[in-house]
């Protein structure tokens, strides 16, 4: 019998930078089925900061269960921030993270800050790897463009029609 380890889903508390060169962003836009714009997005900063836990201690940090809570309290929660620049000129900002039942997918319900006005999202990330000290995600959401243009007056060029717009993330934090 062979025991597997699976990664979990919560770091070490601290604050986790992203390194120049080990992220992108990319956006695109569909109009129906079809893709009328994909644009790399210029990664400008990406950061994860995990607060201390009450009920856990650090060392006990690291042997959390995949199934448990990502942070112990109710109150501190970990925060994801990524700063877009380029085409898009935004922030977002996780308000909850929540990790879903297979211990291995997060949940983020986000505010997509473009020009000071906040707009809701729903960001699904994939941990692809979480040792001691370094959290490689992957994930994306889909963005109604209509909404999107009228509450923060993102536009995209006049001949790229589009319905909804995918934000892909990836970032390795250390």
């Amino acid at each position: 019998m062979t025991t597997v380890t699976l990664p979990t889903v919560s770091p070490p508390p601290g604050r986790y930078a992203v390194a120049p060169g080990r992220s992108f962003a990319e956006l695109t836009a569909y109009y129906g089925p079809l893709a009328t714009l994909r644009r790399r997005v210029t990664l400008t900063g990406a950061s994860l900061t995990v607060p201390e836990s009450e009920s856990h201690s650090e060392s006990e940090a690291a042997s959390v269960s995949e199934a448990e809570p990502i942070s112990g309290s109710e109150g501190a929660r970990p925060v994801f921030r990524f700063d877009l620049a380029g085409t898009m000129k935004a922030s977002l900002v996780s308000e909850h993270v929540e990790p879903l039942a297979d211990g291995r997918h997060l949940q983020l319900l986000a505010d997509l800050d473009v020009r000071g006005v906040a707009f809701p999202v729903l960001l699904r990330l994939r941990v692809v790897r979480c040792a001691e000290g370094r959290l490689l995600v992957v994930g994306s959401t889909r963005l109604p463009y209509r909404l999107l243009r009228r509450a923060t007056g993102f536009r995209l060029p006049w001949s790229r029609p589009a319905t909804r717009l995918r934000l892909l993330l990836a970032a390795e934090f250390a």
